[in-house]
């Protein structure tokens, strides 16, 4: 496989922080960015007022997960996805703030 080939199948993200020229820094950016964006998902989607110790044991196995899924990001769109997840979840958060709103006002 030519290095046009491999180029070409990066995700976009791997593209953007030249993972294919950059190997050690644009593989920590994208390591950021995805812990970035998976803190965000979990904030929106899934986080429960815990008390802070179970709080930072969950945030470490995010930070360990993120590790795995940064190496997957290389050439499948998981950043991607993230963005998307982000995108969505902010709309219904939004929407259901301006449901309660609503049904607080009538």
């Amino acid at each position: 496989m030519t290095e046009e080939q491999v180029i070409e199948r990066l995700s976009f993200f791997a593209r953007l922080f030249r993972v294919h020229e950059q190997h050690d820094v644009g593989m920590w950016y994208l390591y950021i960015t995805i812990l970035i964006l998976s803190i965000i998902v979990y904030k929106l989607g899934f986080a429960k007022k815990l008390p802070i110790l179970k709080s930072a044991i969950i945030y470490l196995f995010l930070a360990f997960g993120c590790t795995v899924l940064t190496f997957l990001a290389i050439f499948l769109p998981i950043a991607e996805g993230l963005v998307v997840a982000v995108l969505i979840l902010s709309i219904y958060k939004i929407r259901l703030y301006y449901s309660k709103k609503n049904e607080n006002n009538t």
